[in-house]
């Protein structure tokens, strides 16, 4: 028996490296000449599904006509989480919910040209019909998904959109999470519980689009780049993928028309492909894409033009994005872009806000970045899943890094169908993101259980598939385990790790952080020699709060804790190994109930309502500082306030 035991533990350490389905499509929906563009964005009609019965919905065909007509219904916004808009325990909802609303479809759309339906995310799992017909399934929140509805719209006529979005959390989903029935009051309820630390937000989250393209359209277009050793040259390579059926006739040869443009419109560059359909552009003299506060102009960006052309140059497709011209390269004791060395200095953030929860939100992404650059910030982390493609693009037009993270947060329970799913998150992720210059770095999870008997082999298979979808950018994971413990930091690129010295280790010592954190950078980088990031630093602390002497959730303590951090970081600086430095939170956030969150994690700098404490004067201060000592930017006027003149 203990044989028998033995070998079914054994084999459930055993993971198989299969393949997982590849997305394809997915270009930001853009207009131009050939293309169409409409948002379905706006309040829709919303329904909840009874707890103890997820699935009577689509027993019950709620899809086949107008939800009004199945259950009484209720406006919701889109793009909105959906938790916070009622009054009443929608909040807390687990398992489906359903959206419908009515649309018209020109009559000019029906014309030789193929119609997409896009959404750019919905958490977790979702159920997508048009007129009653089922359009697609998907499930991973946070990242997008498509469907051609060509055959299913009446043109010049009304259409309904119908969807399902289940927000249930299992141990093979990622993130993960468990489900549990337990008694209440009237009897029993289902519960969702799950170990990260921050709201389980679900709805349509960001913007649902129609689009149309020609019969024969661009379908995939990939960027890579890359500078001369003195940088006064930039290549710019591109590959390109079409779909349609004039792609598949013999006597018809596709061609790929390549124009680059400068921001003032000049074009600099042009190609055209051959039957590859890919190419090269050389740009002389370039304009590098630096980082904020490395360049006096950071965040350049070219435009390129991709047009796609038929026998006889007859204009098939047109798709146009930007594009940063920029080098990266790392090795054990530097990450270097363009060639050179970078320190960051940063956050790590979440998409989130009152009362639209992760819902996009423009006016929010706009101050979130007014607020980075005022505190001099050059990075932060998607924590802990990818952020909404505008916000990816508002990276790279201000030369923000991003070091970009997959769902995985609190990975556990290793097994073959979780392997597959967060492999699967990795590719969504890497496809929709590996254009943007912004992206310096791929993460593959937050806080996994890197210390238990299977993440040696989890891990190695997870970052093995990650390097095969892209080489040109290094990999990392925020590890929370001691690194005695840790068995996945050999396959990354670059050790991350997160400790709360101070708060949730010798909560209230000051006097036990500085030597800690250098000790233990120390010990990451003897063991794997590697670059070493610190990615999660902070203290819980409530706004208004003043006590002196320094007392934890104060002001005075939040801003004693980055002091006592800044002195270690400048020591680990002088090593030339430890490469950077990101506060955990940028603003305070949403949590699930817990005594230990008075209104969800306050360890934000900036409030949820994104004011600043004590210590974002002080970061901006250290951000600012280190700024100029490394890349020779000057001080913002305001940054230090006149107290009186002290030359006699």
């Amino acid at each position: 028996m203990r044989i028998m035991g033995l070998w079914r533990f054994l084999k459930s350490l055993i993971l198989v490296n299969k393949e997982v389905p590849q997305t394809r499509g997915m270009l930001y929906p853009r207009e131009s000449e050939t293309r169409e563009v409409r948002s379905l964005d706006g309040i829709w009609n919303f329904v909840r599904s009874d707890q103890a019965n997820p699935t009577q919905g689509v027993r019950d065909e709620w899809y086949a006509k107008e939800l009004s007509k199945s259950r009484p219904t209720i406006p919701m916004p889109v793009p909105a989480s959906y938790n916070d808009i009622t009054t009443d325990n929608l909040r807390d909802h687990v398992g489906t919910v359903w959206y419908d609303r009515k649309f018209f479809v020109p009559r000019s759309w029906s014309k030789d040209q193929r119609i997409w339906l896009r959404f750019g995310s919905v958490h977790y799992e979702a159920y997508v019909w048009i007129n009653g017909q089922k359009v697609v399934k998907h499930e991973m929140g946070h990242l997008p998904f498509e469907a051609e509805v060509t055959d299913l719209l009446s043109y010049g006529a009304e259409n309904r959109i119908t969807v399902m979005c289940d927000n249930a959390l299992i141990q093979t989903t990622v993130p993960q999470g468990r489900i549990t029935e337990v008694p209440n009051d009237g009897g029993m309820t289902i519960v969702q519980s799950y170990t990260f630390d921050f709201f389980n937000y679900a709805g349509i989250h960001r913007s649902v689009h129609l689009y149309t393209t020609p019969r024969t359209f661009i379908e995939e277009v990939e960027v890579t780049t890359n500078l001369s050793k003195d940088a006064t040259v930039g290549e710019v390579f591109y590959s390109v993928s079409v779909n349609g059926s004039a792609a598949n006739e013999a006597d018809n040869v596709l061609q790929i028309q390549a124009n680059l443009y400068d921001k003032d419109g000049i074009l600099v560059a042009n190609a055209t492909s051959d039957q590859k359909l890919g190419g090269k552009l050389q740009v002389n003299p370039v304009k590098p894409w630096w980082p904020y506060l490395m360049h006096s102009e950071p965040g350049y960006l070219y435009q390129l033009e991709i047009k796609l052309l038929a026998t006889n140059d007859e204009l098939l497709d047109v798709y146009r994005l930007k594009v940063g011209i920029r080098t990266l390269s790392w090795n054990s004791q530097q990450f270097l872009i363009n060639g050179k060395p970078v320190y960051f200095r940063g956050f790590g953030r979440h998409e989130d806000s009152d009362i639209r929860g992760k819902g996009l939100d423009n006016a929010l992404m706009v101050r979130d970045f007014n607020l980075l650059k005022w505190i001099g910030a050059n990075a932060y982390r998607t924590s802990h899943y990818p952020y909404s493609e505008e916000s990816m693009q508002f990276a790279d037009e201000h030369g923000i890094m991003i070091i970009d993270e997959c769902p995985s947060v609190d990975t556990e329970n290793f097994s073959q169908e979780l392997l597959g799913k967060h492999k699967s998150s990795l590719e969504q992720l890497i496809h929709r993101d590996r254009n943007h210059p912004s992206v310096v770095m791929w993460s593959i999870a937050n806080e996994p259980r890197t210390g238990s008997v299977s993440a040696d082999s989890y891990f190695e298979l997870v970052a093995n598939f990650t390097r095969s979808l892209d080489k040109t950018r290094p990999i990392t994971a925020a590890i929370a385990v001691s690194n005695t413990q840790d068995k996945a930091g050999r396959s990354l690129d670059i050790i991350s790790f997160n400790r709360y010295n101070a708060w949730y280790s010798n909560a209230g010592r000051l006097d036990m952080i500085t030597q800690n954190v250098i000790d233990e950078a120390i010990a990451w980088n003897k063991r794997y020699n590697k670059p070493i990031i610190m990615s999660e630093y902070g203290a819980d602390t409530l706004e208004g709060l003043h006590m002196q002497p320094a007392y934890v959730w104060s002001e005075e303590f939040q801003t004693e804790v980055f002091s006592r951090h800044f002195k270690a970081f400048d020591e680990l600086r002088k090593k030339g190994w430890f490469i950077g430095e990101f506060v955990w939170n940028f603003a305070d956030f949403k949590t699930a109930q817990s005594y230990t969150r008075v209104g969800g994690n306050k360890k934000g700098v900036f409030t949820r309502a994104r004011q600043p404490k004590a210590a974002a004067h002080l970061l901006r201060k250290r951000y600012f500082a280190l700024g100029r000592d490394l890349d020779q930017c000057s001080f913002p006027e305001d940054l230090f306030t006149y107290i009186a003149d002290l030359i006699s």
